[in-house]
Formats: C-alpha cells, sequence, structure tokens
C-alpha cells in the first residue's frame, strides 16, 4: 500500500485520475479540472497534473482512455465558498465556479483523495464499491455551497435532472449521457449518442441553510427541482446549456459538511440501496477510507515480491493497481444492471456481478490476460458481462463498452482474443460454450452491421467488417472493408481467428478448428514481400493491388500504428514471419534496427519506423526475439523499455493507460514472463525484476518466480529451474499457469547466447 501513488500517469498522457476508488469500482471520485471552458475538460479522464483549476468532484471516471474527453465524469460535485448570484452554466470559462489548487495540498491514496482549495474550501473524499462519503470543510466567515453540476459530464449530456428535499436532508438526480470518443475526427461524430442513466442520491449530516436551482443561464434561489441537458457538441453548440442544483450551509460555527453519495445505472432506489448497503449513516471519511485501505491492500497481496529499490516497487505496486481499477462494477448490490439494450437485467445464475468497460483493442494485449491470471472469479464474470452484453446488442461483441454502451472504438475482433486468453489463464467459471459459439458466429456468419460506413473509419460498427469481402479476398480490403484500415483489419482478424482456433482445440472443437486455423495465416495476404527492406505489410484492395505510395512509416491502411509497427504484430506465427522476411536471422537484424536508432541508443517512440513504447500495436515486439533464438535480447530489450518509459512520478506512464493495459506490460515484465499468444496461457520468458515474486491466485494453484541475483544490472539469463529441474527454454508451457509452480531465474551482467 505504501508503494501505490495514483498520481502516476497523470502527466504525459497516461490519462490516469487520482481519486477515491475501490477494486472495480463502480464509483470512483476524483476531481474534473478545467483550462477555461466549460464544455471542455483540462484532460481526457478529467485530471492533468499540470491543470490545477477545478470544477467539481465528479463521481464517475475511466482510467487512461485515449481520446479527449474520454468518457464519465459524471456529476460533478463542487464545494464553492461566496453567494451564489447567477447561474453556475453561465459561467463558460470556469471564472467564477471553479478553483485552483496546489499539489502541496493534495493527498492521493488507494481509496481516498483530499485536496485543499485556494477558495479556502477542501475535499476530503472515500468510497466504497457503489458509494462514498465525502467531508467538505469551508471558511467559518464566508458563504459556503456544493453545487451538483449534474449536467456537466465530461461528453456533456441528454438530460439531467436534480431533486432537493430539505426535510430529508438529500439531493438526488441523475444524467442521461453516453458520447465517448464522440468528438474523434476519425469517426466520432457517429457516437454523439446516449447509451446510460447514472442515478445518484446525496444525504447530508446537518440541515441545508438554503437550496437553489439553475437552468441555462437562469438562477433560480429556493428552488428544488431543475432539469436539462447540455447536448454533446463543444464550444458555442453548448456553451450556457445545462442544469443543476445547490444547497447552502451555515459554517459560521461548525465548517465541516458530511455527505453520503450512492449511485446506480438502473434506478433511484437502487442508488439510495446501494448507498444504505454499503455505508452506515454514521461513517465517516476516516471509517471508508481505513476499510479501503485494508481492501486494497487484500487486492495487491495477488502479488507479493520482496527486495528490490523503492521506487521500483512504487512503480510495480501502483502498475497493479492500475491494473485492478477496472472492469468496473455496472450492477447494484441486488444484482441488477443495465444492458446494451437499455433495459434493466438481472444477473445470470451464478455471476457474482456485472462489469462493464471494455477496451477491448488494447487490453486483449495484456491487461485481460493478467487479469485472469491473478483473478480468475473476477475475469469469469467479465467474461459472463460481455456475453450478456452481446446478447443484449443482437448478438455483436462491441469492441469498445463503456459501462454499457456499444461505441464501436477502434478496429478488429478483440473479443475472441480477450476471451480465449481469459479462459486460457484460468477464467473458466462463465458460459463458455455460448459465448464461444456466438463469437464464432460472428467470424463465420455476415452481419448485416458488416456494411455500414456509420463511425468509419475510427468506429466502424461491424465487429466483422465486410465478413463476406473478407472471406472471398482471404484479406479486409482497403476500399471497400468498411474499416479503419485493410492491413490492421486483416492482421486483427488473423489473430482473433487464431485464438478462436486454439480455444477449439482446448474445447475438443476440431471442427471448428480446421475451419478458423488457415484463416489465422492470412497475414500472409497482406504481407508484400517486395514492399521495403524484406517485406512489410501493406494494405491492398479489392482488385488484389497494393495501396501506393507505400512508407513503412506510414499508417496508411493501419489504426494507430504505421506499417514498420503492424508487420510485427503474428504474434501467433512469429516463424512464419521470419521465414517471410528471409529467414530467422533477417528477422533479427530488423528487429534490432526496430528497437534501436542509427546511433545505437534505444528507440523510445517518435519515430514511425522504429518501436513505439506508448501504443498497443507492438508491445508484444520485445519478446519475439525468444522465437527467433536470440532470447538474450529480449532481456536487455524489456529492461531496455521497462526502465526508459517506467518510472515513478506523474509522468510515470509511456502513453495512455488504456485501462490498465500498459500497466499490465509492466507487471508483465516486472515478473519476467508475457503471453507468448493472446489467447493461450504458454508464457515468453525474460529476467525478473526482483529476487522473488510469489502470485497468489485466487482459487487457482500458486506460483512463484525467483530470481536470487535480480538487479538492475543483472539483465541476461544464464540459466533456469522449474519445480527443481533444469529448464533451458525460453518459454514456460500451460501446465505452469494450470498446476502452479516455481521458476527460479539465474540472472547475470553479461548475455549468455547459449540459454533458451
Amino acid at each position: 500500500m505504501d508503494h501505490v501513488d495514483p498520481l502516476i500517469g497523470s502527466a504525459g498522457g497516461g490519462n490516469t485520475y487520482p481519486g477515491a476508488v475501490r477494486p472495480f469500482g463502480m464509483i470512483s471520485w476524483s476531481p474534473t479540472s478545467t483550462r477555461g471552458d466549460q464544455t471542455d475538460t483540462g484532460a481526457a479522464n478529467g485530471y492533468a497534473y499540470d491543470a490545477t483549476r477545478v470544477r467539481g468532484f465528479s463521481l464517475t471516471h475511466v482510467n487512461g482512455a485515449g481520446c479527449h474527453p474520454g468518457a464519465a465524469g459524471d456529476v460533478p460535485i463542487m464545494p464553492f465558498v461566496g453567494e451564489v448570484t447567477g447561474s453556475p452554466t453561465a459561467d463558460v470559462r470556469d471564472e467564477v465556479y471553479a478553483a485552483d489548487f496546489s499539489h502541496a495540498d493534495e493527498t492521493a491514496t488507494p481509496g481516498r483523495y483530499s485536496v485543499a482549495l485556494a477558495s479556502g474550501a477542501s475535499a476530503d473524499l472515500s468510497v466504497t464499491t457503489r458509494a462514498g462519503v465525502g467531508d467538505f470543510t469551508f471558511p467559518r466567515d464566508r458563504p459556503a455551497a456544493l453545487l451538483f453540476r449534474v449536467s456537466n459530464s465530461l461528453n456533456g449530456s441528454e438530460d439531467a435532472e436534480v431533486t432537493i428535499d430539505p426535510d430529508t436532508r438529500t439531493v438526488s438526480g441523475s444524467v442521461l449521457t453516453g458520447a465517448f470518443c464522440g468528438r474523434r475526427a476519425n469517426g466520432g461524430a457517429n457516437n454523439k449518442k446516449t447509451y446510460y442513466r447514472l442515478h445518484f442520491t446525496a444525504s447530508f449530516d446537518r440541515a441545508f441553510a438554503g437550496t437553489g436551482t439553475w437552468v441555462d443561464g437562469t438562477l433560480q434561489p429556493g428552488g428544488t427541482t431543475a432539469r436539462g441537458g447540455e447536448g454533446y457538441e463543444t464550444g458555442a453548440a453548448r456553451r450556457g446549456r445545462g442544469s443543476g442544483g445547490y444547497v447552502t450551509f451555515d459554517t459560521s460555527r461548525d465548517d465541516d459538511v458530511r455527505v453520503r453519495v450512492g449511485i446506480s445505472y438502473t434506478s433511484a432506489d437502487a442508488a439510495r440501496r446501494n448507498l444504505d448497503r454499503e455505508i452506515r449513516p454514521h461513517d465517516d471519511v476516516d471509517d471508508i477510507a481505513a476499510d479501503a485501505r485494508r481492501e486494497w491492500a487484500r487486492q495487491l497481496r495477488a502479488v507479493e515480491v520482496s527486495g528490490g529499490a523503492d521506487a521500483l516497487r512504487t512503480t510495480f505496486y501502483t502498475a497493479l493497481y492500475h491494473v485492478f481499477l477496472q472492469p468496473n462494477v455496472t450492477s447494484d448490490v441486488d444484482g441488477t444492471y443495465l444492458g446494451s439494450d437499455r433495459r434493466v437485467h438481472r444477473l445470470e445464475h451464478g455471476q457474482r456481478a456485472q462489469y462493464g468497460n471494455f477496451s477491448g483493442w488494447d487490453q486483449y494485449r495484456a491487461h485481460t490476460q493478467l487479469l485472469a491470471l491473478l483473478e480468475p472469479q473476477i475475469a469469469s464474470d467479465y467474461a459472463q458481462s460481455l456475453l450478456n452484453l452481446a446478447r443484449q446488442n443482437g448478438g455483436v461483441w462491441d469492441r469498445w463498452v463503456h459501462v454499457n454502451g456499444p461505441t464501436h472504438v477502434m478496429t478488429g475482433d478483440p473479443s475472441a482474443p480477450a476471451l480465449a486468453g481469459m479462459h486460457a489463464m484460468g477464467a473458466r467459471d462463465f458460459d463458455v460454450r455460448a459465448a464461444f459459439e456466438s463469437l464464432v458466429r460472428q467470424a463465420t456468419v455476415p452481419h448485416p452491421d458488416g456494411l455500414s460506413d456509420k463511425g468509419c473509419p475510427g468506429q466502424c460498427e461491424g465487429q466483422r467488417p465486410n465478413l463476406a469481402e473478407y472471406l472471398r479476398l482471404g484479406y479486409a480490403p482497403q476500399d471497400t472493408c468498411h474499416c479503419w484500415g485493410g492491413a490492421a483489419e486483416t492482421l486483427e482478424d488473423a489473430t482473433a481467428d487464431f485464438a478462436l482456433a486454439d480455444w477449439a482445440r482446448r474445447l475438443g472443437r476440431d471442427d471448428v478448428r480446421d475451419v478458423l486455423l488457415p484463416r489465422a495465416g492470412w497475414w500472409r495476404n497482406t504481407f508484400n514481400p517486395a514492399a521495403g527492406d524484406g517485406g512489410h505489410q501493406q494494405a491492398r484492395r479489392a482488385d488484389g493491388t497494393w495501396v501506393s505510395p507505400f512508407s513503412p512509416s506510414s499508417d496508411l491502411g493501419f489504426a494507430q500504428g504505421t506499417s514498420a509497427t503492424y508487420t510485427w504484430m503474428v504474434r501467433h506465427d512469429v516463424t512464419g514471419l521470419a521465414a517471410a522476411m528471409g529467414g530467422p536471422e533477417r528477422a533479427v537484424q530488423r528487429l534490432d534496427a526496430f528497437f534501436r536508432k542509427a546511433d545505437g541508443s534505444w528507440a523510445t517512440g517518435g519515430d514511425g519506423l522504429r518501436y513505439d513504447p506508448t501504443n498497443e500495436p507492438g508491445i508484444h515486439v520485445p519478446w519475439l526475439y525468444n522465437a527467433l533464438g536470440q532470447p538474450w535480447k529480449t532481456q536487455e530489450t524489456v529492461r531496455a523499455m521497462a526502465s526508459l518509459v517506467y518510472r515513478t512520478g506523474p509522468g510515470g506512464l509511456p502513453g495512455n493507460d488504456d485501462l490498465g493495459t500498459m500497466s499490465a506490460w509492466y507487471v508483465f515484465a516486472a515478473l519476467g514472463v508475457y503471453p507468448r499468444t493472446a489467447s493461450g496461457a504458454e508464457l515468453s520468458l525474460s529476467s525478473p525484476m526482483f529476487p522473488r515474486a510469489k502470485l497468489n491466485r485466487k482459487d487457482a494453484p500458486t506460483l512463484t518466480i525467483s530470481a536470487p541475483a535480480a538487479s538492475p544490472s543483472h539483465v541476461y539469463v544464464r540459466g533456469a529451474a522449474l519445480n527443481g529441474r533444469s529448464h533451458a527454454q525460453s518459454w514456460l508451457t500451460a501446465d505452469f499457469v494450470e498446476r502452479g509452480g516455481h521458476l527460479v531465474v539465474d540472472v547475470s551482467t553479461t548475455p549468455d547466447p547459449t540459454w533458451g
């Protein structure tokens, strides 16, 4: 616990948030910053370290999403010092109803967040899974108010409403919103839509001195109800719109105001039940924060490491903390939840919670596998949750689900490798057959959504875009694929098809395996051996011609990456890729040039021809040396990237955390293992960073990884033993995950080309 810093990743594009949250929590109470535009935010997900002015403390957040604004940020609650004399919505530049703060007056720990504002007010917040308690203090010689900006979610809102009841000392309401990534230039306009309503109820420990509401530019002192949304635009199209309410307090003798807040995605009654079940009437911030600290301590004991410098342990345990921020519980204490059809459903038999927030294109490359490895029960419920949402969505598995809503963000069919990988890593307690059959159907039977261009290129609606054409040609044609980029889509679908074939093998479904395994090799159909230095991935048209002009540094035909990066995205057939490049030695030479600049220094981003550790398409590539017979280069490359782009401090993440994906990469790297494929439990080996790590997996066999000589200088492996027997391979079979075991790695300061 003492080695977790929630501020890591809050600068430099990590897009994390520092507020109060429990593991996998529904509520996450954290600041919404401003840079002088109430229709925007100072950061993608509400908080950026260099934006030190806030307009409220919002109840929901998403960790590390990449578009600006990201998602959620629902119901900012703002402590305001002074008389409320005008509509806060009319304060379009956040000049009046916002406040500055200094990081010297800010404290963020797991489950608790506090800050003193320049206005003289302060906030001290802690939460349970679905509820929270906040202490707001005010100067005794000034008027004091709490503003409930019910319409001011990060992306705006379709509708919002608030009701103030002085008799019961409550403020309640809801916001109807959605629109994740709705401002993206490459297809976001299709996502300016609603898919959930968040309900809240706030109960106070003291009477109100006064009340008021506002709608758009009109303030209603003494008002108790208001209604109105903002829309999903920005700037003049949204400025001055919205609604909210406020309550005032006499703080001349008692300067502290305590509020208990419960939330729900299903109903106002459910929000009250969530609050009543999780927070007792007399619980204060200290009580809830102490319990949150205990829960985080239990959660983080999933991996116990020994040794290592304080900075290394802080980097590691903060990464693990970020891994456990999602998925997020979306079901109520009584088992109700909002489905993707916007109807209220109940948990399936045996399901413990419904989860939302699935950043599939990112997470399947590291996060979902690590989650299943460490928390197979939660991963099982996550898998069941995604199946539930797909069933409610006409059988379509969306690639980026926010809460309950299909947003279509990114490309490919990530649910297939995500679920196959979770199943392989030990998540088995879900309707495995139904999920498998559903994903196979979407991979083999064309769906009308696959012919839609709505949201293209960045948020195309089809799970398998233009599947009929893909099956006819053996690749996704750039001109008729209805996708972000034809080459990227081909690689993503080949990965998904391999995942389903691999899963079919484990399930004894040879009929499916025989159909899909050949399709896993269709990456060859967009590999142009004449493109550049020994061949590259390149987009093709439906007539078979290559899209030109071509450059390995170009993203034409790709999604958030270049050909130079995507060419290596054949994790399931490294041997075949190397052969296509001219053999293993030639592939190694290309990898060397990919990771290092001409002067021999490491590439850490910003060069389209080389490795980019800030985004997901290539994060598996450092481990490919293992499959090419030179594992010592995996060891030095993984260690180099881990030390160069991951560190302590607000800028300690290399890029958007993307719902824990970049953090999961680091956890794997520190342990010295990484999944060989997205869909299996076989692990590639590198050199562990800690002398000992114990993986305490709930309801699964324990794993231990020891490297007694581990240190920043001991980068290279010169030997290993598995369960007391010499281990000469640079990978572990799935037995290690399935049965447990003890791996001992002998590390040194110099490479040993004979091992592995």
